[in-house]
C-alpha cells in the first residue's frame, strides 16, 4: 500500500477518534434539558457521563482498527507511531508522514465539533476543559498537580503501547487485536479522566485544543512530552524484554515452513 494512501487512512482514523471521544464528551456526557421531566418531577438525565465517554474512545478505536488497520496498521496516535518504531516495528522514514495526518484529522474533527458545539444557543468556551481538551493544575478535572499528570500520561501510554505491541506479536492469537486495543483505551479512560481528562495521544490533545484558547493551549506541551516518552520507553522494554530471540524466531519459521 502507497504511504499516500496509508497516512489518508491515519488521517481518517484520528478524525473518527477525536470525532467519537471527544465529540461525544462534548455533546453527549453531561445532556440535560429542563424539558425532559418524568410524571414525578425529577430530572431525566440524558448524559452518558465518564463511562459513557470512556466507552466512546474505546468504540471509536476498536472500529477505526477493524476498519483501517490492514491498511496503515491503525495508529491513529503520534506516540503509538512512536512507540511502534521504538519496538523496531514501524520504519523512521514513515513517522513524519504519519504524525502530520493524525494531527490533521484530530484538528478537522476538533473544527467539527466546535463548529455543532457552538450551533446550540447559549454555548461558550468556559470551564476548565472546554471542548474536552486536556489539563494539569486548573485545566485538570480532578484539580491533580503538573507531577500527577505528567505521571498519569507517562504509565497510561507505556501500558497502552506494551498491551498494542502484545497483541500484535506474531504469536498473539489472530483477529482480537483491534478489540483489546479498544477495551484498552477504555479502561485508560476510566482510570484517568479524573486527572487529565485523558490524552495519551498528542493529535487527540491539539485537535481540540486548538480551538479552546490561548491558556489550554500552553499546556499542551504535556500532553506530547508525556505520551511520546511513555511510548518510546514501551517500545524499548517490549523489544529487550519480551521480543523473540534469533533463536527463537528461526524456530517458529522453521515450524511454519
Amino acid at each position: 500500500m502507497s504511504l499516500i494512501k496509508r497516512s489518508l487512512a491515519e488521517f481518517i482514523g484520528t478524525f473518527w477518534l477525536v470525532l467519537g471521544g471527544c465529540g461525544s464528551a462534548v455533546l453527549a456526557a453531561a445532556y440535560t434539558t429542563e424539558s425532559a421531566k418524568i410524571s414525578v418531577n425529577t430530572s431525566f438525565p440524558l448524559g452518558i457521563g465518564l463511562v459513557g465517554v470512556s466507552l466512546a474512545f474505546g468504540l471509536t478505536v476498536l472500529t477505526g482498527v477493524y476498519a483501517l488497520g490492514h491498511i496503515s496498521g491503525g495508529h491513529f496516535n503520534p506516540a503509538i507511531s512512536f512507540g511502534l518504531w521504538a519496538g523496531r516495528r514501524f520504519p523512521s522514514s514513515d513517522l513524519l508522514p504519519y504524525i502530520a495526518s493524525q494531527v490533521l484529522g484530530a484538528i478537522v474533527a476538533g473544527g467539527v465539533i466546535y463548529l455543532i458545539a457552538s450551533g446550540r444557543e447559549g454555548f461558550t468556551l468556559t470551564g476548565s476543559n472546554p471542548l474536552a481538551t486536556n489539563g494539569f493544575g486548573v485545566h485538570s478535572p480532578g484539580g491533580y498537580n503538573l507531577l500527577a499528570c505528567l505521571v498519569t500520561e507517562v504509565i497510561m501510554t507505556f501500558m497502552f503501547l506494551l498491551i498494542i505491541l502484545g497483541v500484535t506479536d506474531r504469536r498473539a492469537p489472530k483477529g482480537f487485536a483491534p478489540l483489546a486495543i479498544g477495551l484498552a483505551l477504555t479502561l485508560i479512560h476510566l482510570i484517568s479522566i479524573p486527572v487529565t481528562n485523558t490524552a495519551v495521544n498528542p493529535a487527540r490533545s491539539t485537535g481540540v485544543a486548538i480551538f479552546a484558547g490561548a491558556q489550554l493551549f500552553s499546556q499542551l506541551w504535556l500532553f506530547w512530552v508525556a505520551p511520546i516518552f511513555g511510548a518510546i520507553v514501551a517500545g524499548w522494554f517490549y523489544l529487550t524484554v519480551f521480543s523473540e530471540t534469533p533463536v527463537e524466531a528461526q524456530r517458529n519459521i522453521e515450524e511454519l515452513v
